[in-house]
């Protein structure tokens, strides 16, 4: 007889489950046909384990079918990714935080934008940022750990969900998950004086319960995000606020570079598209074309 139950932890081949309804966490090791499934076991897999009865460890027997999968961080079955940038200490990197969400996008999941530090930023620099991120469609959420600034209402974004928290080293997701889930005391790295990015304090995937109801997936900070994998059609859509404006493109194909009579350009003039999304935007287009080449070569 099989239990079901979720994938919480990964270390070294072993798997922790938390077993349904969360009555328990059973330590398990894989069965060969699982270990060497092309897509292995991530964190968040619904799985069925057995056990002796008695016994307190399991067998890992099968994985059941993902409803989503991220591959970096890799997680499974997660609802939406709270992308994490802070606004002070380290600054802002806002080409970063595209390239993250074009991750998201492309994945279908949901997002949320959280700034931290807003208590150590210029006054309304964080107001500025969130705003503008905001108006593109996100649920963005200006944040401090230390001075308690929207964790209601990051605590309310997370409920009920399964979040993966994702963004650099450095940003404030440990702080702010030991904010939403006190009593975790996640390990906290201070900033390097020296480079002005953040140690890496996270050190492996996790799935955490939270009090509110949910799970979050912390993972280690990361700061490179390739996205090779995705064509120039695939990246356009990944821009929220170019969707609508495309469907008054010329022409079918256009990427909103050269070609003429281009809705997304004309929109970008009048003020109703960023500049500086637009920008980065041309940027990650230049990658796919240069790794495009690459690839015929």
């Amino acid at each position: 007889m099989y239990d079901t139950g979720v994938v919480v932890r990964l270390t070294g081949g072993i798997c922790w489950v938390l077993m349904d309804p969360g009555r328990d966490t059973v330590r398990c090791a894989a069965r060969g046909n699982v270990r060497k499934r092309e897509s292995g076991v991530a964190v968040g897999d619904r799985v069925r384990v057995s056990r002796a009865p008695g016994g307190q460890d399991g067998v890992l027997e099968e994985v059941l079918p993902r409803m989503t999968y991220l591959t970096r961080p890799q997680v499974a079955n997660v609802d939406q990714a709270v992308v994490v940038m802070s606004v002070a200490q380290p600054e802002p990197n806002l080409h970063l935080l595209d390239r993250l969400l074009v991750l998201v996008e492309h994945s279908r999941l949901d997002a949320v934008v959280c700034f931290t530090k807003a208590d150590l930023a210029c006054p309304g620099e964080g107001e500025r940022l969130a705003d503008s991120y905001s108006r593109v469609g996100y649920r963005a959420i200006l944040t401090s750990a230390r001075a308690r600034l929207g964790i209601p209402k990051l605590a309310a974004a997370l409920a009920g969900k399964t979040s993966v928290f994702a963004g650099p080293s450095g940003a404030g997701k440990s702080a702010l998950l030991n904010a939403v889930q006190p009593g975790h005391n996640l390990a906290e790295g201070e900033l390097s004086t020296r480079i002005g990015r953040g140690r890496h304090t996270t050190r492996e995937v996790r799935l955490i319960p939270l009090d509110v109801g949910g799970t979050v997936a912390d993972t280690p900070g990361f700061s490179v995000l390739d996205i090779e994998s995705i064509n120039s059609r695939e990246l356009a859509m990944a821009f929220r606020e170019m969707r609508e404006h495309a469907l008054g493109c010329r022409f079918a194909g256009c990427v909103h570079d050269a070609e003429p009579e281009c809705a997304v350009k004309q929109a970008v003039r009048e003020g109703k598209i960023e500049q500086g999304r637009y920008e980065r935007y041309l940027t990650f287009l230049g990658e796919l074309r240069e790794a495009e080449k690459r690839q015929y070569k």
